[in-house]
């Protein structure tokens, strides 16, 4: 039975105990599934615009990631592919086995690790401005990897007039428009103004950054996620990760579908939420995941590539 939610209706995050720790998500909808992972400092609440219109299709979750948003933010890992084995434990709570993944920006590299570990649970696989695809990488994340950065990450979460402005006019010199990228960096910062929250996204930015841009690549390892259908999507003018990831990443993976939003920045699914939503849809009608055969993986990671 379909979900007539009309567009502009949100889905209420519930919660989750896994290994002692509380795990937000919001989840909504009948059909197959279809995961939606967040970027770094944000949460759940960026998919909000898009849940509505999927959930007329399909069984969306969209999580918290550990220490993001709602969820716990202990001392701990929080490495890709410890992201990788907690979203394949909520999956395994939620009782779903497989899924359509899809991951913005950090969440790409989750996406990435996640169908690398875990290929029998991966029906299709959308990388939106994601992380893992690249060294590049916008200096504000490159800073997070500085000693100190701890001293001065408390100075521009605080949500005094001062502040804010001095941030706005900064991060306008760094290439982020007056409109929806500077609006979720914005979001972002104020949402590190707890100490737990600054400690999560340090440890998270420190073990997929360095001074030198991402340290983590899928390079090598492209030619495994061929094997699934999979949707890139960018913006064209993405301050934060460079569109050339997406380029270089769909000539890796030829049989993938490339889609570029021009004029728009590092959050295509805010930008054009619509549009955003009309192509994941169409993509996942399109695409049949074909089944997991060890076999066959064991033949690809035995062979040689370029």
């Amino acid at each position: 039975m379909k979900n007539n939610a009309p567009p502009e209706q949100s889905v209420s995050p519930a919660d989750i105990e896994l290994h002692g720790q509380r795990y937000s998500y919001r989840m909504a909808g009948s059909g197959s599934t279809v995961v939606l992972l967040h970027g770094i400092a944000s949460s759940s609440v960026t998919w909000e615009r898009v849940m509505p219109r999927l959930i007329e299709h399909h069984l969306v979750i969209a999580p918290d990631l550990l220490g993001h948003g709602a969820s716990a933010k202990p001392p701990g890992d929080y490495s890709l592919g410890a992201y990788a084995n907690l979203l394949r434990d909520l999956l395994d709570a939620l009782g779903q086995q497989q899924a359509t993944i899809v991951g913005h920006s950090l969440g790409g590299g989750v996406a990435l690790q996640f169908s690398y570990q875990f290929p029998e649970r991966v029906e299709r696989l959308v990388l939106v401005s994601s992380g893992g695809l690249g060294r590049e990488v916008h200096p504000i994340l490159r800073a997070a990897a500085l000693r100190g950065a701890d001293v001065v990450l408390p100075w521009l979460s605080v949500g005094f007039d001062r502040s804010i402005a001095r941030l706005v006019k900064t991060m306008g010199h760094f290439g982020f428009r007056a409109s929806v990228d500077l609006d979720e960096t914005w979001r972002a910062f104020v949402g590190l103004e707890e100490p737990e929250a600054r400690r999560a996204f340090l440890q998270t930015v420190r073990g997929v950054i360095d001074l030198r841009g991402q340290r983590l690549s899928a390079d090598d390892r492209l030619y495994l996620a061929a094997e699934l259908p999979v949707l890139i999507v960018w913006g064209e003018k993405d301050p934060l990760i460079p569109v050339s990831h997406a380029y270089r990443a769909h000539e890796r993976m030829p049989s993938s579908r490339l889609e570029i939003f021009p004029g728009v920045g590092h959050y295509p699914h805010l930008d054009d939420p619509e549009r955003f939503a009309a192509i994941l849809l169409d993509f996942i009608r399109a695409t049949v995941s074909r089944p997991y055969d060890p076999n066959h993986r064991r033949s690809l990671l035995r062979a040689d590539h370029p």
